[in-house]
């Protein structure tokens, strides 16, 4: 209304009343009104449409009725002057408009700015040119113990360390060399990263970042997680997790780096200590009470732990001890009794009250001969000689073991060869039936000839054999040899083979005698397999299950050295057995000793009824021979008076023969029965 007003007041002034100083000052209030539409109304594009027709208008039309070229030109003028009002009242909307959402935009950027900087797990300052705090963050007054980021605005880096020293979690001099080294790197330009450790127990890294703005900054991250868990693993892979012990790699390293200093022709020694039956411990009361076990030992030899004695758990249940400037041999041997001494106490163990035994072994040398790991290698050769002297006891190095273990290991490489290479060969020991006096059986016995050493004891390498695994294979040979060889015999001759105790802990040996029987046709009721009493109390159930099997198979079984083990008479009973082979030992006073007598005859009346025939083995003499056809009367007998053992063509040859006591033995077998 007020614009319609004022443009029909110009109206009247222009048109209708021709009055110089109305027109005029119609003009003026006209334009000054228009004036204020694009900053009034520059919100609304259709208000300042209208407002400027609404002034505009009546004027144009009236300066063109006044039908003049002047006044019809200055009418027209009036559409470019409404054009101009308009866009000046779009651009003003649109600048505000950018203005507004600019300063929007910015707090939201500053909102979040905030927020990140104040939900940072690190302290952050930083620091315009003069060196003063421009910015910081929560965390940061929380490091310095301020009340809140406000309180470090304008302090310089110097007044922030001074905090820490105020609050008693740094040292003057740590505070000083910390702000000077970050000051000089921000002056630099430079990134500089610091540590520093509170009274309080945390670790703080500083880090400075330059910035092109001439703002600094420093980062204060806690970093005391990361530090202990830094040295939890390097605690690890030093120390023994269950004793605190050093390992066996930081025993290596510490005590190289001893033996490299010092006086050179100063006596150092080693001992290495290892647990007795600590398997059975585990077994019986379980891991912990090892454990428990484990740390008590540790406990007692870290008692005589010192800057000259290292103490060190090796692994297992096997402890070393590095012993440096010992005086003498001597000294040596009584501190090493004295360790001894202690571990030898009781220790109660979660109520378990045990008897701690160990056995150790010991080298001493001069500092500049030795290296770590051969003087191991020479108290772990005494250990063991420890350990054959039945345990419970400690042994020094003497070289005679060094040669005993390199000669043992050079016998061990060849032994496995010869059984790759198959050079074993099996000779057969006649069994003689107490009847007819001739060969009844044969025991197939492995021999190795060695091309330097000559013909080696089956007591040394058949224990070697087992210790290297490859029983088995020697076994398996044996029982395909027995078996080739057996087929051309007599039938009346079968063959025997003693398995190892291993042999039955898999199915493996049964594959290979099905095979050794399957290929050369033997029956085989004519192969004989010896079971030890040692193999039945390693897992009885799986031996049963196998002996069982073998049975099926018809080959016959035998018990060996019956009467040797403590539950042997159980097992005439429960075991598939065909025959009872009764050892030397009750043989070698049977001439002397009524009891031992009394206990063949015993054996003998108990296998019978069972359906067992009995072998006595062991016999050495004539005189014994007559006791056994008077006496006992076994069904065979076995022993170096029927000859050594033979080649498989000597049985073939003497299958036949009798032997030539074989009348004397009948006439004391017939005068024994009337």
């Amino acid at each position: 209304m007020q614009a319609v007003a004022i443009g029909l007041f110009c109206f009247t002034a222009i048109y209708l009343i021709v009055d110089p100083f109305t027109q005029m000052a119609a003009i003026y209030l006209c334009f000054g009104s228009i004036v204020t539409v694009a900053g009034r109304n520059y919100g609304s594009p259709r208000m300042v449409s209208v407002f400027t027709s609404a002034f505009l208008l009546p004027v144009g039309v009236g300066l063109a009725l006044r039908g003049d070229i002047p006044h019809i030109l200055l009418g027209l003028i009036m559409v470019p002057f409404y054009l101009i009002v308009v866009t000046t009242a779009a651009q003003v909307r649109q600048v505000l408009f950018s203005a507004v959402t600019g300063h929007r935009q910015a707090r939201q950027i500053a909102q979040r700015f905030d927020r990140a900087l104040n939900t940072m797990p690190h302290g952050l300052v930083m620091l315009d040119s003069t060196g003063r705090i421009a910015v910081a963050n929560a965390e940061a007054a929380h490091i310095v113990a301020a009340r809140s980021p406000d309180n470090l605005i304008g302090r310089s880096l110097k007044s922030l360390m001074m905090r820490g020293i105020a609050a008693g979690l740094l040292d003057a001099g740590e505070c000083d060399f910390a702000e000077a080294q970050l000051a000089t790197a921000l002056r630099e330009g430079r990134d500089r990263k610091l540590f520093l450790n509170f009274r309080d127990g945390r670790h703080l890294e500083l880090s400075s970042r330059a910035g092109g703005d001439e703002l600094g900054v420093v980062i204060f991250e806690d970093v005391t997680a990361r530090v202990e868990t830094e040295e939890k693993v390097r605690f690890m892979a030093s120390f023994d997790g269950l004793t605190g012990l050093a390992n066996r790699a930081f025993f290596h390293e510490t005590v190289t780096k001893i033996l490299a200093t010092g006086e050179r022709q100063r006596l150092c020694g080693l001992a290495v200590f290892d647990l007795d039956d600590f398997k059975t411990i585990n077994d019986t009361l379980g891991h912990p009470v090892g454990d428990g076990v484990i740390y008590a030992v540790a406990e007692r030899l870290n008692a005589f732990a010192d800057e000259d004695v290292i103490v060190s758990r090796f692994g297992g249940d096997e402890f070393m001890v590095f012993f440096n400037n010992v005086t003498s041999e001597y000294a040596f041997k009584s501190h090493l009794e004295q360790i001894f001494a202690a571990l030898q106490e009781d220790v109660d163990i979660a109520g378990n009250m045990l008897r701690i035994q160990c056995s150790a072994g010991a080298v001493l040398a001069l500092a500049s001969e030795i290296d770590v790991d051969q003087i191991a290698v020479k108290a772990d050769l005494a250990l063991y000689r420890a350990k054959d002297g039945g345990k419970a006891g400690w042994r020094l190095f003497e070289a005679s073991m060094d040669a005993a273990f390199r000669s043992r290991q050079i016998m061990k490489a060849d032994l496995r060869s010869a059984v790759e290479a198959r050079s074993l060969r099996v000779v057969y020991q006649p069994i003689i039936s107490m009847e007819s006096m001739r060969i009844s059986s044969c025991e197939a016995l492995c021999r190795w000839d060695h091309p330097e050493l000559g013909p080696i004891s089956p007591a040394v390498f058949i224990p070697l054999a087992e210790e290297m695994g490859i029983i088995s294979q020697i076994s398996a040979f044996v029982v395909a040899q027995a078996c080739i060889e057996c087929v051309k015999w007599p039938e009346q001759i079968s063959v025997s083979v003693n398995l190892s105790a291993k042999d039955f802990r898999n199915r493996a040996i049964l594959d290979k005698i099905c095979d050794a029987l399957a290929s050369t046709g033997l029956a085989p009721h004519r192969l004989e397999i010896e079971v030890t009493e040692t193999a039945l109390l390693d897992d009885k159930a799986a031996t049963r299950m196998l002996l069982d099997e073998l049975k099926d198979l018809g080959v016959r079984i035998a018990l060996d050295d019956f009467g040797t083990g403590y539950s042997s008479l159980s097992y005439l009973h429960t075991l598939p057995l065909d025959k009872v082979k009764i050892d030397r030992s009750f043989l070698l006073d049977v001439t002397r000793s009524q009891r031992s007598l009394e206990f063949l005859k015993g054996i003998v009346n108990l296998s019978r009824p069972l359906g067992l025939s009995v072998t006595i083995e062991g016999v050495e003499t004539f005189e014994q021979l007559k006791i056994l056809a008077r006496e006992v009367k076994p069904d065979l007998a076995q022993g170096f008076l029927f000859g050594a053992a033979l080649t498989a063509s000597g049985i073939d040859t003497m299958s036949n023969t009798v032997w030539p006591f074989a009348t004397e033995i009948r006439r004391v077998d017939h005068a024994a029965r009337h």
